[in-house]
């Protein structure tokens, strides 16, 4: 009796009247979300003058995971990286560098129209060195996988991507997921490719994303709702080279962009809601000139077969945290074994996976399914290069490199 009577007391008020309690949503009381977009449209449209553009440098901080930028005033349009000037920033506050020797360096890698300002303003994506740029740093894996495609020229490796993510709310919890700690009402089967507010949650953030992503040029190929609810796909590639893992990022970033305008978090976390839910992650599907010719599927196996011999070297690389991607690579929810190698056709509880065809034609490519939601690309299309072609353009009768730089 006590409990109701405070209740009512919470809700009336000593006085007895009425008191309003308003219904607060959280994703609707994100600050970002708060601010009038009408009132930014009106700086939006300021004309600038003819000789200045924004351009906003994107690199991957100390995480691994996370992006940092900041713009600068440039006095034309860099259409290539090589046009971009290069750059420096406090590397201490990034977790690259310490505070007594703190400059870091921004070597420009590609360069994206920028869906937000829209032309003629550009995104600068860049690799991060140490000093004066003699060092990559720690977590500049580009470095690495661009070396690899550069030996492997001749062999012209396809990259395609699946980057997997949940929208998540102001409090951290599932977007539209029931408050204090509930969990959907809904069977995972129908939230796959779902339809209806009962199935999934977000579409807008995945529409707004879309049409940004191919604003900016990046060779984005689709996107669907996942099997889990507030959670979504996006696919990159198939493409040549460093141009998907070069696309991966900047996909990121744009998304994380879009992630601050509606007032929802975007996490990559490869199991965010524990054991009993689906977890997130990117498959990476990896193919050569020889797995794409006749007779290519002889050699996918001979592929497979030494994944299999470094299958834990490619475990502890395929996220940021070992632990998390254990998580999720639990036998359950369409996924492998942490610890246990296997491969089969049109089998997706499987590390790798072929598509039911490419043993018909004889050649084709494979889906490595192992790598987290949030793995670096550059790292894992670099250690599938680095494993089924070696270090070098002769290693198992490949064939010869090109010169250093982008693919």
């Amino acid at each position: 009796m006590t409990s109701i009577l405070s209740k009512c007391v919470s809700i009336f008020g000593k006085s007895g009247k009425c008191h309003n309690l308003p219904k607060r949503t959280l994703m609707a009381h994100n600050i970002n979300h708060i601010l009038s977009k009408k009132i930014m449209d009106r700086y939006m449209r300021l004309p600038l003058p003819c000789n200045k553009i924004l351009a906003t440098y994107v690199w991957i901080d100390g995480s691994g995971i996370n992006l940092r930028c900041k713009d600068r005033i440039l006095d034309c349009v860099p259409y290539s990286p090589d046009a971009a000037p290069g750059w420096a920033f406090d590397g201490s506050s990034t977790g690259q560098a310490t505070t007594d020797n703190s400059d870091t360096t921004l070597k420009p890698a590609a360069v994206y129209r920028d869906p937000f300002r829209a032309d003629p303003h550009v995104i600068v994506l860049c690799e991060v060195f140490l000093g004066d740029g003699g060092k990559p740093a720690s977590t500049n894996h580009r470095n690495f996988c661009n070396e690899l495609c550069q030996i492997h020229k001749a062999e012209e490796p396809w990259f395609g991507l699946e980057q997997e993510y949940t929208m998540l709310d102001n409090d951290g919890w599932g977007l539209g997921w029931p408050k204090g700690g509930g969990f959907p009402a809904v069977k995972y089967e129908f939230s796959y490719c779902g339809v209806g507010a009962k199935y999934i949650a977000g579409r807008d953030v995945s529409e707004a994303h879309v049409k940004a992503c191919l604003f900016a040029g990046l060779d984005f190929e689709g996107t669907n709702a996942e099997v889990m609810y507030a959670c979504w796909e996006w696919q990159v590639g198939t493409t040549l080279g460093i141009k998907a893992p070069d696309d991966l990022w900047m996909s990121r970033y744009i998304m994380n962009r879009i992630g601050e305008d509606y007032g929802v978090v975007i996490t990559y976390h490869p199991k965010p809601f524990g054991p009993l839910h689906p977890g997130i992650g990117m498959h990476h599907n990896f193919s050569t000139k020889r797995m794409r010719s006749d007779g290519g599927y002889a050699f996918i196996e001979d592929c497979i077969k030494r994944l299999e011999k470094n299958h834990m070297k490619h475990m502890v690389n395929y996220g940021i945290d070992e632990a998390g991607n254990r998580m999720r690579l639990s036998g359950k929810f369409e996924t492998s074994p942490f610890e246990k190698f296997s491969w089969g056709i049109a089998n997706r509880k499987a590390s790798i996976r072929l598509q039911r065809n490419i043993k018909k034609k004889g050649k084709g490519f494979m889906e490595d399914r192992r790598p987290a939601g949030d793995c670096d690309p550059y790292h894992v299309c670099g250690l599938l290069m680095e494993t089924c072609l070696g270090r070098s353009a002769d290693a198992f009768g490949g064939g010869r490199g090109g010169k250093k730089g982008c693919c």
